[in-house]
């Protein structure tokens, strides 16, 4: 069986003063606080939930 691919995603800037859909977006995800990093799925649903925060995150693929 193929392994699933997986992205490393890490908070970059603060959600102070950001749109409350954005605020929601990183909560949904899993961030705790800056700097935190998250492993998701590679998959459609993350894909769009990255494509709303890009200003926000830096995505890497996961080791």
């Amino acid at each position: 069986m193929a392994a699933e691919k997986k992205l490393k995603i890490t908070l970059i800037k603060s959600t102070i003063g950001a749109v409350p859909k954005h605020v929601a977006t990183v909560k949904s995800m899993g961030f705790k606080k800056l700097n935190s990093s998250v492993v998701l799925p590679d998959n459609s649903a993350t894909r769009g939930q990255i494509q709303q925060i890009r200003h926000m995150v830096k995505v890497e693929d996961a080791e």
